[in-house]
């Protein structure tokens, strides 16, 4: 039977793509249709039974006898003559059955066919995968690395499912290699065309408060809750936590005894350094125990601005600025306040902005990449620390301290 040598991959494709029966035989039914109305005009008229385990399909085309000279449709009529050529008995108006074979459709169309139905069957399974990691968004996915390539890792999971893992979503530090398991968050899942793209990050605040689920029981049943989660990737993290029970310290049951339970997630994530904070809704406090680990003597709020102006000790600026200023950054994240840092006793320091006719405007803005910018600001640091911590040189450096203290001084 010729049918068979076009659909003997039906039971292939139902075992390959885990296609249930019934979705299987509605594609199969709808390709052939779709072959008949190009060939027919019309699919209306035609029975399509489908056996899929088997491999087997028929095609009846149904039409009514009339009179020889009166066949007006010939899809849908037939005349008397040739239906008597199928029975000798046939009448005129009766209904005729009659099995059309897969070669009346012409070659061309058999080989359309056949990659229309492969078409099909991708579709479905792309669809499917889309579904299935739409359900997945914003959970942690463990895939291995297949290819590494300039802008983005591909990796694939367990079902071979190809998932993409782009550079400015990695850690700095990160480096994989082949073969090797990922662990990130599926961030977003889009069709593009008929393919699903599948994008995971590592870089994303969701990932990090993922990770304290995974790792932290107390998290996990929800004895504590997450309320944000704020990082410089690679860097450094801030991370509000709550509990509704007084019995649990959250900052405590996070963290474990000498950081036991928060190692495996700061390695993680390449040793970024992850600060542990209590959740409050007292916004001086939240202010206060975001800066940590500086201590704030007080803090000043402007609500209706979201302006915090903190006052620390001298020696407590750069614990409150951090490396790079990653610290304070952090925190006006974290509450959703732009924090003002001032010095006690400093009432007589001058803005580095009133410099402006002695110090080149980038040289001031990259002293304010570190949260320095006042005249006492720059003057209290080290010059070798300062060399480090931004990209001007040791003499340009030394030349502002010069024009500071001449004239910031005298």
């Amino acid at each position: 039977m010729e049918n068979i040598q076009l659909i003997e991959s039906f039971s292939e494709f139902k075992d390959d793509k885990l296609i249930d029966r019934v979705t299987l035989m509605a594609i199969l039914e709808d390709v052939f249709r779709n072959a008949l109305k190009k060939k027919f005009g019309s699919d209306d008229n035609f029975d399509i039974i489908i056996n899929p385990d088997k491999g087997d399909l028929e095609i009846w085309r149904n039409r009514v006898v009339v009179a020889d000279g009166e066949v007006e449709d010939d899809n849908s009529e037939i005349s008397l003559t040739a239906a008597r050529r199928i029975e000798p008995d046939f009448e005129v108006g009766e209904d005729v059955s009659e099995e059309v074979k897969l070669i009346q459709l012409g070659r061309r169309s058999i080989l359309a066919l056949r990659q229309n139905l492969i078409s099909k069957i991708h579709e479905h399974d792309n669809t499917n995968i889309y579904k299935q990691f739409k359900d997945l968004e914003g959970e942690i996915y463990t895939a291995e690395v297949h290819h590494i390539r300039h802008r983005a890792i591909i990796l694939l999971d367990d079902e071979g499912n190809e998932i993409i893992l782009p550079k400015d979503r990695q850690i700095p530090s990160d480096f994989f290699r082949k073969g090797e398991n990922v662990r990130g968050v599926i961030e977003s899942v889009e069709l593009k065309g008929n393919k699903p793209a599948i994008i995971m990050s590592r870089t994303a605040p969701l990932f990090l408060e993922k990770l304290f689920e995974s790792e932290i029981p107390e998290v996990f049943d929800g004895l504590i809750t997450v309320k944000k989660v704020v990082r410089i990737p690679g860097e450094k993290a801030k991370v509000a936590v709550d509990s509704y029970d007084d019995r649990i310290d959250p900052v405590g049951a996070c963290v474990g005894m000498k950081g036991s339970r928060i190692h495996g997630i700061v390695r993680e994530l390449g040793n970024e350094n992850i600060d542990v904070i209590n959740y409050t809704n007292n916004v001086q406090l939240f202010v206060t125990r975001a800066l940590s680990p500086a201590r704030v003597t007080s803090v000043k709020l402007d609500e209706e601005n979201h302006r915090a102006e903190v006052m620390l000790r001298p020696e407590e600026v750069s614990k409150a600025i951090g490396r790079g200023g990653h610290n304070i950054r952090l925190a006006g994240q974290l509450t959703g306040f732009e924090i003002d840092v001032f010095r006690e006793g400093a009432e007589e320091d001058v803005e580095l902005t009133e410099f402006s006719d002695e110090i080149d405007s980038w040289i001031i803005e990259e002293f304010g990449k570190i949260g320095l910018d006042t005249a006492k600001s720059i003057l209290e640091q080290d010059v070798n620390d300062l060399v480090k911590r931004t990209d001007l040189e040791e003499e340009t450096i030394n030349e502002v301290v010069k024009i500071l203290k001449s004239e910031f001084e005298d």
